[in-house]
């Protein structure tokens, strides 16, 4: 199989980069000056074992890939740029007859869990995908991934649900590529685990976490989150579950000492414009509405955060008191002092 990396980024480069390492025929696509660092210099991948330099095709656009009929494609945009890159690859023809849409297998390698929903209005073959790889892309060209002994673990498989020898053999090349990869039928258990613990994002885009404040907020948007779930009926992976997950990988401290935040810091730090808030406190606050459970907290965190991606503040520029005031200005009055 050859993978199509949609969005060549953080954690789309680390796959793409760790795939091509292991030999797999690998195509990326990127944007900008990324797309032209990948396309002149190739890309840069740091990982606890050194830096390595892989000179793989580029493209741009969808245009710029012929289609096969042994493609995955990849998808690794932030969610809010999902339906755009969606609706661009769905039609495009494969070799052979039919379109990507009809015939292609498409995974959701993203945080929230609004992109399978979206994909599986133009794709008949989606894949979900819970990402854990810390990384960061520190340049053009240049991605960031200091975990190990693996790059990251990828519980994935059929959506809505189920497994399939497409997801199996995927696995087997994630796995033959530093990259944890248990093919799950429940995929999407894993996914609103992931969603409740990225949460915290929002909180450390705007104030940092490393402070008492900034973590009363992040307590106070994870328990509305919990308390959306249970009144949605939505099952997710214990914390037990994911330790035992995590604890498989660890970040190497000499490596990811360049790091800096998470994905929305790193949206912040970029001056993008945009953040994957919506999908992630915003998804607790549309749950909540559709199920009648308050979340103020998450919607306090979700309006900040796009505003801060509007106005191209600067990440972590908002003191974690003022961020806990405000936050006490709306939430309930029994989670006071929480």
């Amino acid at each position: 199989m050859r993978y199509i990396i949609i969005g060549a980024g953080a954690v789309g480069g680390s796959i793409g980069g760790r795939l091509a390492e292991a030999g797999a025929d690998v195509v990326l696509v990127a944007r900008g000056r990324h797309h032209e660092a990948l396309r002149e210099k190739g890309l840069a991948l740091t990982t606890p074992e050194g830096t390595r330099v892989h000179t793989v095709p580029v493209a741009e656009e969808p245009d710029g890939v012929a289609l096969r009929p042994d493609d995955v494609l990849v998808l690794t945009v932030k969610t809010q740029d999902s339906l755009a890159a969606l609706t661009a690859w769905a039609g495009r023809p494969v070799q052979g007859g039919g379109t990507a849409g009809e015939w292609l297998p498409l995974v959701c390698a993203q945080n929230g869990v609004e992109s399978e929903r979206l994909a599986l209005r133009l794709f008949r073959r989606v894949y979900a995908m819970c990402v854990w790889l810390p990384a960061t892309l520190t340049g053009p060209g240049a991605v960031l991934a200091p975990s190990t002994p693996y790059t990251g673990i990828l519980h994935f498989g059929r959506y809505p649900s189920g497994t399939d020898d497409t997801a199996r053999s995927i696995g087997a090349d994630l796995e033959g590529a530093r990259l944890l990869a248990p093919v799950v039928a429940d995929a999407m258990r894993w996914k609103y685990a992931k969603l409740l613990s990225n949460l915290a994002n929002a909180v450390e885009a705007l104030s940092g976490l490393a402070d008492a404040d900034a973590e009363v907020v992040h307590r106070r948007a994870l328990a509305e989150g919990w308390a959306v779930l249970a009144a949605a009926g939505i099952d997710c992976a214990t914390q037990a579950e994911q330790d035992e997950a995590r604890a498989l990988i660890h970040l190497d401290r000499a490596t990811g000492s360049g790091r800096g935040g998470g994905s929305s810091w790193q949206s912040l730090t970029r001056g993008t414009g945009t953040i994957e808030t919506d999908y992630l406190n915003g998804e607790i606050v549309l749950l909540g509405r559709v199920h009648g459970v308050a979340t103020p907290v998450n919607e306090t965190l979700q309006r900040l955060a796009d505003a801060f991606a509007a106005e191209r503040r600067p990440a972590g520029s908002l003191p974690a008191a003022e961020l806990r005031a405000r936050v006490e200005k709306v939430a309930a009055p029994d989670a006071a002092g929480s």
